[in-house]
This record gives structure tokens, sequence and C-alpha cells, in this order.
């Protein structure tokens, strides 16, 4: 199964590879299913660049008339003079994309030669096609990532569908269904990011103030349920902060100097993502291109206050506590393994670690020191720690912390879960699953609960490992023999012979364990830092009576130089729950065209 589904892998990347229909140039000349450009030149290339600017003239007359959503933009903004110029830059932004049969005859050689470039018309009302089936797939992803307040990946989604709206002929009548009646596009994606908008609601549960400073805890929901994910960033009196990721309905501010005796604080909901588009060229250029759409509902103002606990428990705007409710929970654990969290707690108030040394295993103390040191870590908002029981201790969930990375201006917030061992030492720290992901274990009660426990320590511990850079544990995991394919979004530069071809290209990898996680080590070294979150997580248990599963994860991977979204899958062997292993892992960019995810029956 192994070689059939690498064969299936190599068919996709020559997908381009089409061959030339036998047909001449004075056949498509005559046809009305071509349009065609002929240029002549003393040297291929000349003629060549003439040929692919005529193609791409006759194109652009046929289309032109159909971009009036840009036209009727440009004329609202008092710049319609300017039409010609970005509709011209909005075709371009189709050559970058993946335009079949552009085909190239040499009627004559140098040093008088004659080019011929042709397409049929149907493939470039396929190019469009393609294009409206991206925008109404980014609106069905907003529609699930707000089902699961996901806010951040709704409000992206959305604004990613409305900018490549505008870049499409006849954009304006494209509609959807809702409740039996078509609701223009061009309507209901503003309409759905300002109720967004107007959903969020903002209150302080923490306000620590100084004469220098002052320090606010924010409770932050969408229609009284505590937000999932959420960037945002704080009016400072004279800028906006750094972009902050929240994260189970924690968010914080931070001011300084004169502006900490402000009646209000202003929040700004990041929506456009731009620094993430650099994942699907098609996408970035159009985004290059047009004018950032303004929502002023993205700004919101609430007074500098703390609410009381009855306003936050009447108003259902207590933040998240992760929760584990179907695993037994220990309400009131030994003493003796609450003193080791108690003391680490005070620590990283304090910023003193020395003195808590001896509360640490040898590798819970390494992990811990590259957990602090990831970045400038604090602890944020209000938190309601659980004691889980383990095989070995008890793990300790729910502390809340802040991670900042200056180079990089990157904030965000993760749960950190502690592995208290049965001698009282932490011997491990790991970053919490999202409790999306940590639910879609949970409730497989048909598993018993300590397999469901391995599971979400083995995917808390992977996911920490790559943040961490640990490649020390992960070149324990991966089977010696284990099968890795990754996946990197490469753009190949423009030229001549490629100019309408597909410039953003996903370069899939065999590679074995050695070559992996030499590749890792590399890799790790030119990071400031890398985050990986879990979307959906949709797992298989084998069903050869072995605790062997099959996990297929949604994973969104940021860091400082490099990021993107794809579809994880690992077949992971825990039958030694001590020493999991990895025997397969595979990415893909997104699901395959006949609606194909990489899953456990590949390999049955």
């Amino acid at each position: 199964m192994k070689k059939n589904l690498l064969l299936f892998i190599i068919f996709l990347l020559c997908l381009d590879n089409t061959t030339k229909a036998q047909i001449s140039f004075s056949e498509i000349k005559n046809s009305s299913e071509y349009i065609w450009g002929e240029g002549k030149g003393k040297t291929i290339e000349k003629a060549d660049n003439e040929a692919l600017g005529q193609l791409s003239s006759q194109i652009s007359i046929q289309v032109e008339k159909k971009f009036s959503l840009i036209k009727n933009e440009l004329r609202k903004n008092g710049k319609e003079g300017e039409f010609k110029q970005v509709f011209e830059s909005v075709i371009n932004t189709y050559s970058n994309t993946r335009m079949t049969n552009v085909e190239r005859i040499i009627i004559s050689d140098e040093p008088e030669a004659i080019i011929f470039r042709y397409i049929k018309k149907s493939d470039v009302e396929k190019i469009f096609s393609n294009r409206k089936e991206k925008v109404y797939g980014f609106i069905r992803n907003a529609k699930h990532a707000l089902h699961k307040y996901q806010i951040s990946d709704a409000l992206r989604y959305y604004y990613w569908a409305l900018c490549l709206l505008k870049s499409i002929p006849d954009g304006d009548v494209l509609s959807i269904d809702i409740n039996n009646d078509n609701v223009k596009l061009l309507s209901f994606i503003p309409y759905k990011m300002n109720e967004i908008f107007s959903g969020l609601d903002f209150s302080i549960s923490e306000l620590n103030k100084t004469e220098s400073d002052l320090e606010a805890t924010l409770n932050i929901t969408y229609n009284g349920t505590p937000v999932e994910n959420l960037e945002y960033c704080f009016w400072e009196g004279d800028d906006y902060s750094n972009k902050i990721s929240a994260r189970a309905g924690i968010g914080y501010i931070e001011l300084d100097g004169l502006f900490i005796d402000t009646k209000f604080f202003k929040v700004k909901i990041e929506y456009l993502f731009a620094n993430q588009t650099k994942i699907d060229n098609e996408l970035k250029s159009v985004i290059d291109i047009l004018d950032v759409v303004p929502f002023k509902n993205s700004i919101i103002k609430f007074p500098a206050k703390k609410a009381t606990e009855k306003e936050l428990i009447n108003s259902h705007k207590v933040a998240k506590i992760e929760s584990v409710s179907s695993i037994k929970s220990v309400s009131y654990p030994d003493i003796e393994y609450k003193r080791p969290i108690d003391d680490i707690i005070t620590s990283i108030k304090a910023n003193k670690f020395e003195r808590i040394r001896h509360n640490f295993s040898d590798n819970g103390w390494d992990v811990f020191n590259k957990l602090i040191r990831y970045g400038n870590a604090k602890i944020t908002g209000k938190y309601k720690l659980s004691y889980i029981k383990t095989e070995d201790g008890i793990a300790c969930r729910g502390l809340p912390i802040r991670f900042s990375f200056k180079n990089n201006h990157k904030q965000f917030i993760e749960h950190v879960v502690f592995h208290v061992n049965k001698k009282n030492k932490v011997h491990n720290v790991t970053f919490a699953l999202s409790d999306n992901a940590l639910n879609d274990i949970l409730n497989k009660e048909s598993w018993k609960e300590q397999d469901r426990l391995l599971l979400i320590n083995f995917l808390e511990n992977y996911k920490t490992a790559y943040a961490l850079k640990r490649i020390d544990y992960l070149d324990t995991i991966f089977s010696d023999n284990a099968l890795i394919i990754t996946g990197t979004i490469v753009k190949l530069k423009s030229s001549k012979e490629n100019a309408y071809k597909n410039n953003s290209i996903i370069r899939y990898n065999k590679q074995t364990k050695d070559q992996y996680i030499n590749n890792l080590r590399h890799s790790f070294l030119s990071k400031e830092y890398i985050n990986i979150k879990f979307e959906d997580n949709h797992i298989r248990k084998a069903g050869n009576g072995q605790n062997i599963y099959g996990v297929q994860i949604k994973q969104h991977y940021y860091s400082s130089n490099y990021g993107d979204t794809g579809y994880l899958f690992l077949i992971v062997d825990l039958n030694n729950s001590e020493k999991p292993i990895i025997h397969v892992r595979t990415w893909q960019p997104k699901i395959f065209d006949d609606n194909k995810l990489i899953d456990l029956s590949d390999f049955s």
C-alpha cells in the first residue's frame, strides 16, 4: 500500500505534463474554440514574448467587461482612471495559477523566428471556475471555524473569499443558498464578518495598575461563549501594539507611560492575515493588488475597568477552562503532588527558577527550561487547574502562559500541562491541545480511558517537541524504517515558457528517518520560534486488536520565516505506552480533487 501511495503522489506532481494536441496553427486560427497569439523576432525568446503578449491581450479583451466589481469599487473611491492598470494586474494573477494546455508551436526557427501560442477558451473559463471554487471553499472553511468559535480562522477565510471574489469575472452575480434564498456573496460575506465583529465582547477579569504601567487580563467571548482563537492588537496611545493571539477566551493588554489612565481600551481585530497568504501564491498575488477592504466594526472599544464576578457570571463571560470532563479527575490531589506545581507557578510569576530545581527530574528540568526560554513566559488570566490521574502519576492541566517574541513581534497564549511522577517530580511539560482537538479524542468513549490519555499525551508531546525544537525526542519517536513524506510550498521563478503555468507548486519528498531528522535540525536553527495548532482531529484505531492509531490532523504551522496549512497524517503505535512509535508521517496541502485525505485505509 505504501508503494501505491507513492505512485499516487508522483501522479499528482505530473498533472501538468499534458500531451499536446495534434493540430496545426492554421486550424487553430480558423477555430472559434481557441485564443491565440503569434510573434516574430530574430530569436525564439523575442518571438515568444510577442506571441504571449498577444495571447494575454486576447484573454483580457474576452473578460474585461465582466470585472464590474473592481470597476465599481474604483469608481466609488474616485480611482476609476486606474481600472485598466488594476485590471491588467488582476489578469496577471491568473498567469500564476494552473492554466493547462497553453501550448507553443515553432513555425519558423531563428534567425527569423515565428512562434505561435494558443489555449482553448474552455481552459480559460476553467481557470476562473477554479478560483470560484476556492471562494466557496473558503466560505465553507469559515462556517466550520465559526461553529467551533475559531474566530480568527473564520474572519480570515471570509476575508480571503471576499478578495478572491473581486478578482473573478461576474463576481457580483455569484451567490449562496441561505434558507432556500439565493444571497449574493458580495453582500453575504461583509454581513457575516460584521456579524462576527458585533458578536465579540471584551471584559476585564484582572486589572493591575502601578505608577508606570498597567496590565489587564481580558475575557473574550463570541455570542457569550469564550473564543477558541482571536488575533488582535490594542491602542497604546500613539500606535497599535504587536499582534496578540488570544486562546480559550483569554487575552491581555499592557500599557505604560502616559496612557495608563485611559478610561477606555480600544482593540483592532485582525482579519487580513496578509503574512499567512504566502502559503497560497494565487491568493497573495490578488491581495497584494487590491485595496484593503476596511471594516470599521473591527475596532472595538470597552471600559477600562474590572468587571465584577457577578457581571462576568451573569453575562457568561468567564473564560473557558480546559475541559477534561469525560476523564476522571482528582478534585483534591495529594498535597505532595500539588506542592511542586504551586512552587513552579510562584517561580514563573517571580521570574526566579533555580530554587525550584528539586521539583524536577533531569528530563523535566531540561524541557521546562526550554519552555521558559521559548518566549518571555508570563502567566496570564484566571485559571482553574485540573489534576488527572495517569499511569505514572498526575497531569496538571490548564495553566495559561503568554509567550512573546520581540524580533518577530509575535505574542500568543498557550495552556501548559505539567506531568508529575509518583516521586513527586515534574518529569515533562507540554503545550495543551485546543479544547476542540481535546474533545475529538475524549468523545471516543468506546475506547479505554487510558488509551485516550495516551493519545492526548502523545499529540501534546508531538506539537511541543516542534515548538521547543526537541530533536532528541523526535529522533526517538520515529521508527527507523518510517515512511516519511514531506511537502513544501515552492514558488517557481517565472520564465517565458511557464508564464501561464502554475508558479506555485507543492514539492513532495520521501525521506528516510535520518534525512528527516537532519533536515529538521537545520530548519530549527533558522527559526526564532515555531508554533503548531491542530484544528481538526480524525482518529481511527486499527482493527487488529493492537494499540495502533491513524491520526489525521488539519495543522497550522507558524514560524518566524515560514508558514503553511495542510493535513498531517500519522500512524502511531502506542502498544508500549512509554515508547510511542510513528511508522508513517505524510503531509498534503489540501484535500485531493476526489475529496480524499490520506488515512489509515491507505495502509491496511
